[in-house]
C-alpha cells in the first residue's frame, strides 16, 4: 500500500509498505478521506506537537473515514463494504483513568499518528473493530472525517457546561474553532463572537453560525460593549497563539470559564495570571475527546449544511506537499484540507 511518511520538518516521501491481514477482532479499512489537523501541521513545521518531539520517519493523520475491505476472525456485525469513521486512539481500558471514565488521558494510550504509532496518511489500516464507527449512506467520507475534530469541540462544551443562552467567545476560526462554533450553535448558546485575524476565516465563522466576527485588535472593546462591560460567560481558545490565552482570560466575566482547546507550540505559556485570579476563573484544559464521537456523527448527519462551508479542499495523497503548503500558510481560502489516499 502507499503511505506518506514525514521524514524531516517540511518533508514527506511517498513509500510502499506491506500490510498484514487483520488479526482477530480487527477490520482492515481502506481510507477514503483523512483531514489535515492543526497538530499535524505542528509536527510538519515545528518537529513536535507541544512537548512531544517527532521520531522520523512517522505517519501522521488522525481524522479518518473509510470502508471495510477485510474482517478478522471473531468479527461479527460488520462486513466488507461497511462505511465508517475511525477512532485513532487505542486505550488500555484497565488503568485508573480508563476505569474512572477518563479514557482520553489513558496512562497507556496509543494514539495513531504519534511517534511510533503510525497514523492514517496511507491507503489501508488494521484496527480493532471497536474503533470503527458506522456511518449512514447519506454522510460522505469527508463529512465523516470531521467527526474526530468535532468530537473535540463537543467534549470542550461538556467540560465547560455551556448552558442555553450563554455568551461565548471563540478565539481562532481555524477548523477546530469553526467546529466549536457549530457545536455551540447546536448546544443553544446565546451570542457567539468569533475572533480571527484572517478575513476568509472570519467569513467561514459567520457562515457556520457565529453571530459576530471580529479582528483580534477590536475584540476586547467590542465584546465588552456587547456584554454590558461584563464579559462572556465562557471563552474558548482554539488558536493557542502567543497572546490568545491571555485574551480569552480578559474577555471572560468574573467567575466565568475558559477552555484551552488549541495546542500551543511551546510547553511554557504566558497568561494574564492577575486577571485570572482576580476574576476567579475556572480553566479547562481539553485533551482530545472522551466518547463524544457518536454525538459528533449525529450532529454531522442532522446538520450537514452547517459544515459544508468548512470542506473547501481535497488533494490526493501524492499531492500531500501541496496540501500541507496550502493548509500551513492558510492560503487559497482553505477551511479544512482533506487528503484522499
Amino acid at each position: 500500500m502507499r503511505a506518506a511518511e514525514l521524514i524531516a520538518p517540511l518533508t514527506f516521501r511517498l513509500v510502499d509498505m506491506p500490510i498484514d491481514d487483520p488479526g482477530p477482532g480487527e477490520v482492515q479499512v481502506r481510507i477514503e478521506a483523512v483531514g489535515v489537523c492543526g497538530s499535524d501541521m505542528h509536527a510538519y513545521a515545528e518537529g513536535a506537537i507541544g512537548g512531544m518531539l517527532n521520531v522520523y520517519p512517522m505517519l501522521l493523520g488522525h481524522e479518518p473515514a473509510g470502508v471495510i475491505v477485510k474482517t478478522g476472525a471473531g468479527v461479527t456485525g460488520f462486513a466488507v463494504g461497511d462505511r465508517g469513521a475511525l477512532e485513532p486512539a487505542l486505550y488500555c481500558y484497565h488503568c485508573e483513568f480508563c476505569l474512572s471514565g477518563h479514557h482520553n488521558v489513558c496512562a497507556n494510550i496509543r494514539f495513531l499518528s504519534n511517534p511510533n504509532h503510525p497514523g492514517f496518511f496511507r491507503e489501508l489500516v488494521n484496527l480493532p473493530v471497536s474503533n470503527f464507527l458506522p456511518i449512514p449512506a447519506t454522510l460522505s467520507f469527508a463529512e465523516a472525517a470531521l467527526s474526530e475534530p468535532l468530537a473535540i469541540a463537543v467534549h470542550s462544551l461538556r467540560l465547560t457546561s455551556i448552558r442555553l443562552g450563554e455568551t461565548v467567545a471563540v478565539i481562532g476560526a481555524g477548523p477546530i474553532g469553526l467546529l466549536t462554533i457549530a457545536a455551540l450553535r447546536a448546544a443553544g448558546a446565546g451570542r457567539v463572537w468569533a475572533v480571527e485575524p484572517l478575513p476568509h476565516r472570519r467569513a467561514l465563522a459567520r457562515a457556520i453560525g457565529a453571530d459576530v466576527v471580529l479582528e483580534p485588535a477590536e475584540a476586547y472593546e467590542e465584546i465588552l460593549r456587547g456584554t454590558g462591560q461584563r464579559g462572556v460567560d465562557c471563552a474558548i481558545d482554539c488558536a493557542a497563539g502567543e497572546h490568545t490565552t491571555s485574551q480569552a482570560i480578559q474577555l471572560t466575566r468574573s467567575a466565568g470559564r475558559v477552555a484551552l482547546t488549541g495546542i500551543h507550540s511551546t510547553p511554557m505559556v504566558s497568561l494574564d495570571g492577575s486577571s485570572m485570579r482576580r476574576k476567579e476563573l475556572t480553566i479547562f484544559n481539553v485533551r482530545r475527546s472522551n466518547h463524544a464521537t457518536h454525538e459528533a456523527l449525529d450532529l454531522l448527519q442532522a446538520h450537514a449544511d452547517w459544515f459544508a462551508p468548512l470542506l473547501t479542499h481535497t488533494r490526493e495523497l501524492d499531492r500531500i506537499d501541496e496540501a500541507f503548503a496550502i493548509a500551513s500558510h492558510y492560503s487559497d481560502g482553505v477551511g479544512k484540507m482533506m487528503l484522499k489516499p
